[in-house]
């Protein structure tokens, strides 16, 4: 738990010289204890400067900066796991107050076995194109209020070839960027997006334009009694999920999931 503290995470690091994985979580996520009972970018700096095996890592904080994670980038170059979650969404590098694409961008560029990624933070379509042009070996990517327009999402689905899962919340993409390459769908295992920009038309369109994929509306909240021919295919959706499939659409949906 983060109770530990960044000077629990030292004396971590001063003796746990072969450390291969480490895995942080909030102790309060609401943020109602003491802020010094969390762990910042000084605790991760200290286990990646103090742990050089470190390959696997899942990280609650409050805060981080590009420094820092350019730092852990250098001194734990074989990452094949990164995930970071800052508790705040749009939380910048609350030194410089800059978005955090460079931090991340160090990551992947220094880490050319990395698989799996979780971003969080401010972020813009930047990271994403770095993360397209570096994240070579990536498989699985968690996305969570980032990004700024589709270009965002096209970065990594043109860039990252062997992509297998991506997981994309409350974030600005649309149908845009969900359409512009369907047959890029089949070669990955799923796609989730909640809370996005990317409607109803656009999810029929899906379906339509690729049978072999299982595309499902997810939305615990609506009448599912409403007649489909007063739908508005202009209504944002509130979960896709969307994944491959050689067996047609299943029989075992509950209600609130639409299988297009």
């Amino acid at each position: 738990m983060d109770s530990i503290g960044d000077k629990g995470l030292a004396v971590v690091a001063a003796t746990c010289k072969e450390l291969q994985e480490l895995r942080v979580f909030p102790s309060d996520v609401h943020g109602e204890e003491d802020n010094n009972a969390s762990v910042t970018e000084v605790g991760l700096v200290a286990i990646s400067a103090g742990c050089p095996k470190l390959h696997s890592i899942l990280y609650f904080c409050k805060q981080m900066t590009n420094a820092a994670l350019i730092a852990v980038a250098k001194n734990c170059p074989n990452f094949i796991r990164f995930r970071l979650c800052i508790l705040e969404p749009h939380k910048p590098d609350h030194i410089t107050f800059q978005s955090l694409d460079e931090g991340f961008g160090a990551i992947v560029q220094a880490c050319k076995g990395l698989r799996r990624l979780s971003v969080s933070g401010l972020l813009t379509d930047q990271v994403f194109l770095y993360i397209g042009m570096y994240a070579e070996q990536l498989e699985m990517l968690s996305i969570a209020f980032a990004g700024d327009t589709d270009k965002g999402m096209l970065y990594v689905l043109n860039g990252c070839k062997k992509m297998r899962k991506l997981e994309i919340r409350d974030s600005p993409f649309g149908n845009a960027a969900l359409l512009a390459d369907v047959g890029r769908y089949e070669t990955m295992r799923s796609l989730w997006m909640s809370s996005c920009e990317v409607t109803l038309g656009g999810c029929k369109r899906l379906a339509q334009n690729s049978p072999r994929l299982n595309v499902e509306i997810i939305n615990e909240n609506e009448n599912n009694g409403m007649e489909q021919n007063e739908e508005d295919e202009r209504e944002k959706v509130d979960k896709l999920y969307l994944y491959r499939t050689v067996v047609g659409t299943r029989k075992d949906a509950p209600p609130y999931v639409r299988i297009l």
